[in-house]
Formats: structure tokens, sequence, C-alpha cells
């Protein structure tokens, strides 16, 4: 054997005898963070809220306002029926930035610059659903 494969076996044996020392010296009752609940995964969390709890939750109400009547950093929440449809309200929700080329939101781009939608296409359909039918009955 060459010196280059003694140094490459003895690093690798090292590597390996380490590797099982980690394993059998391992702590299984690992000290979990306070907020983090691996009983209840999230959907279950979300099934009891309302569309305006999850509203809330999702942090609507940073840019749309507490009574969702708009700020100057997002539009009003209210009168949502006479442009969109539920289907479409959801989808919305999930991808903003497919809606972009309509003429409302060239409107809305030059009145709310800088400020970017933001997708919740990793949330639960049924919570947008939820949000959407609350948002869709405000008028």
């Amino acid at each position: 054997m060459t010196k280059t494969q003694i140094w490459t076996s003895a690093f690798l044996g090292l590597f390996i005898l380490l590797f099982f020392l980690q394993q059998l010296t391992k702590q299984e009752d690992t000290p979990k963070h306070p907020m983090i609940n691996d009983d209840y995964p999230e959907q279950s969390m979300t099934k009891e809220l309302s569309g305006l709890d999850l509203i809330n939750s999702f942090g609507c109400i940073t840019c749309h306002g507490n009574d969702l009547q708009g700020t100057p950093k997002a539009p009003t929440l209210y009168g949502l029926s006479s442009n969109y449809s539920r289907d479409k309200l959801i989808n919305y929700l999930r991808n903003p930035n497919s809606f972009m080329d309509s003429d409302r939101f060239k409107e809305f781009k030059q009145k709310y610059r800088n400020v970017i939608m933001p997708a919740y296409n990793n949330k639960d359909v049924k919570d947008l659903g939820r949000i959407a039918d609350y948002l869709l009955s405000l008028q």
C-alpha cells in the first residue's frame, strides 16, 4: 500500500469510529423548542379556526389593517366578491403573481409601490377556503 492509501484508510476508519461513537452516545430525549408541538400537526391546529382567526394568524392585518379596510401598504379587503369567485380568490392567495398582468393589479402596483403580496401556496387549501369565504362575505 502507498502512503496515500494508508492515510486515506486511516481517516476513513477514524470517521467510521467517530460516527458509531456519536450514535452510541446520542441522547434520545433532546429538549424541544417550547413553541414546537409535535403532537398536533399544523393542519389539525387550524381546523377549528375561523376565517378571521386565520387572517390574523397569517399576518394579513399587518398590511391590510386591523379592520381590513386597507392601509397605505395594501388595499381594502372589503368588496372582493365583485372581482372574485371563491376558487379564483383561493388561486390568488396561493399564487398572487399569476394575477399581476390584469388592469386592476397594474393600478395597485402604481398605488402600492414596493409592496409584494406573499404567496400562501404552503398553507392548507381548506384554510385558504375559510379565508376566502370570510373575505367574500365582507361588503
